[in-house]
């Protein structure tokens, strides 16, 4: 396994492989999710590369972003046990250089749900990952299903610039209880971490009345909120039920529908989704 630092170093390995790249974008501070991207890559394609870098341009000026989890050495042990061929760890400065002044806004599916609460993170996030597409140049980018509104913002991104990448989505990966597996699950301390499996609670509750035949998107809100409300650490910062494709709210639910939520747990800030109808 390779570990590279540098944007020279992980273009002169790409022009050494040929074959097709299966690429998964991380933050670091890696977990069983992580890890069925990877699998999945690897399933998929002939080289595996994954990237190692907490985005500063995504996080607000009142976020994580100092805090955020951090443990480099358990996460190239990782990586190696999964047999990664090559792991770029830029710095700050190579990703952004200091003249660097262009940035990547995808327009509407990002002025929606988690913009509303972080201004500008988005820009941050398309801007990232269409740098490291470029750096990589992957024959297939690999991302979770929790992280909803970001599929969308990415393969939007990827059809409007034709970028030569397929998206692949991945079913999020849970704990036991339900929980989906995030980085910022550490922050939870043992109550809370109880208190924040309602986030599971209340997506199945909306699958449970999908499947019994409700179609109203607003009583399926109005289900999921009050549930998420009466656990008492609990605060939510969004509920919906959108088009998958466009994140616009629904009314009525025709074919399938896109339920993702953005629920505090004490200080932690913990997001979930599931589809319904697909």
């Amino acid at each position: 396994m390779k570990v590279l630092y540098e944007t020279a170093e992980v273009k002169r390995w790409r022009r050494k492989h040929s074959g097709s790249v299966g690429f998964v974008p991380t933050m670091g501070y890696l977990h069983e999710g992580h890890v069925e991207l990877i699998r999945r890559a690897r399933a998929e394609n002939k080289n595996v590369a994954v990237s190692i870098f907490v985005n500063p341009t995504q996080f607000g000026p009142r976020e994580d972003f100092a805090a955020y989890p951090r443990d480099p050495e358990r996460d190239l042990s990782l990586l190696k046990q999964e047999k990664v061929d090559v792991v770029f760890m830029p710095d700050a400065e190579e990703i952004y250089p200091p003249q660097s002044n262009t940035w990547v806004e995808v327009g509407s599916v990002t002025e929606r749900l988690e913009d509303a609460f972080r201004p500008g993170h988005f820009r941050g996030v398309a801007t990232v990952v269409a740098k490291l597409f470029g750096i990589v140049e992957p024959t297939r980018a690999y991302f979770g299903q929790k992280d909803a509104q970001q599929l969308v913002v990415i393969r939007k991104m990827v059809d409007d610039l034709n970028m030569n990448v397929e998206v692949v989505a991945v079913p999020t990966v849970r704990e036991l209880d339900g929980l989906a597996m995030s980085s910022r699950n550490v922050y939870l301390d043992p109550e809370e971490r109880e208190s924040a499996v309602v986030l599971y609670k209340a997506l199945s509750r909306a699958q449970k009345l999908w499947g019994k035949g409700e179609r109203s998107a607003e009583l399926l809100r109005k289900e999921i909120t009050s549930l998420i409300e009466s656990e008492p650490k609990a605060t939510i910062d969004y509920v919906s039920i959108a088009d998958p494709e466009t994140l616009e709210e629904l009314e009525q639910i025709e074919d399938h529908a896109l339920v993702s939520m953005a629920v505090r747990i004490g200080k932690t800030r913990l997001i979930d989704s599931m589809t319904l109808g697909k």
